[in-house]
């Protein structure tokens, strides 16, 4: 188990680590900013069975390997003090959520991808059961998230584990800008050489210029804008790139995707 922990671990400084330790609850120690669980909660009988909901069956898994990008949405006053899926008493303002398959009590790790902000949470109950959503979050984890007004977001969640017999949730970044992961992929080839046709992507086109030069700047220095006359007024392309090799770029367009940029295309010409 510590290997797959210790995988997606951030690195944070002494005093963000102590504070972290001291907000995860009993049960686990914190390495590398992710929480170590010692005394893993069993898994609550019954909820590993498959069952039916709205006429789909959802068939829960251990997944070690989970990591999905997707839809998150939150909820809160009109479940707070019942019952979980776990028999756990919701409380909307706790670290908490809900998964459609993962093992429970489990812990994820939740990033916006529209900000860089993550938490771990306790994953204590079944949900959402709306097609595009992969998460329901508890009131407190959208808030850490700032996900509150919005309501729903794009988010990356990845399966940490087994949780704590209490608690488990700890915020892990806070920061206001964007994602800070690096994309190698979409850093464009040094000094490229182009022999045929050079591939881009587009990463959206905007009729605001300061609209498009926001998505670039979350794309990195690769991403410039590029202002183009159509029938309907100006457009401003952000584009990335470029590549003279297709499959190097495809790899870029998924990249962007995973950014939260859900339009972004391949392109042959500037």
């Amino acid at each position: 188990m510590t290997a797959r922990l210790l995988k997606g671990a951030l690195i944070l400084g002494l005093m963000s680590l102590l504070a972290a330790c001291a907000s995860a609850g009993g049960g686990g120690a914190s390495r590398g900013g992710l929480p170590v669980v010692t005394d893993p909660a069993p898994i609550v009988s019954g909820t590993m069975r498959p069952y039916q909901v709205r006429g789909r069956w959802y068939r829960p898994a251990e997944d070690p390997t989970y990591d999905e990008v997707g839809m998150a949405s939150w909820y809160g006053d009109q479940f707070n003090g019942r019952p979980t899926s776990t028999g756990e008493i919701f409380d909307m303002h706790a670290l908490t959520a809900a998964h459609k398959t993962l093992p429970l009590p489990g812990l994820v790790e939740v990033t916006n991808l529209a900000n860089g902000r993550s938490v771990v949470l306790r994953v204590n109950d079944r949900g959402p059961f709306v097609d595009d959503r992969i998460i329901d979050l508890s009131r407190g984890a959208a808030e850490e998230l700032d996900l509150l007004a919005r309501g729903v977001g794009r988010v990356r969640v990845r399966y940490l584990g087994r949780a704590p017999r209490q608690g488990g949730g700890m915020r892990l970044q806070t920061a206001s800008a964007a994602a800070p992961t690096a994309v190698t992929a979409m850093a464009p080839d040094p000094a490229p050489v182009f022999s045929g046709t050079a591939y881009w992507v587009q990463a959206g086109a905007y009729a605001n210029r300061r609209t498009a030069q926001r998505i670039a700047g979350r794309l990195g220095d690769s991403a410039t804008v590029d202002e183009v006359q159509t029938g309907q007024g100006r457009l401003y392309r952000v584009l990335v790139g470029p590549w003279n090799d297709a499959n190097a770029a495809e790899r870029a367009r998924q990249a962007v995707l995973a950014r939260g940029v859900d339009d972004a295309l391949l392109i042959s010409a500037r």
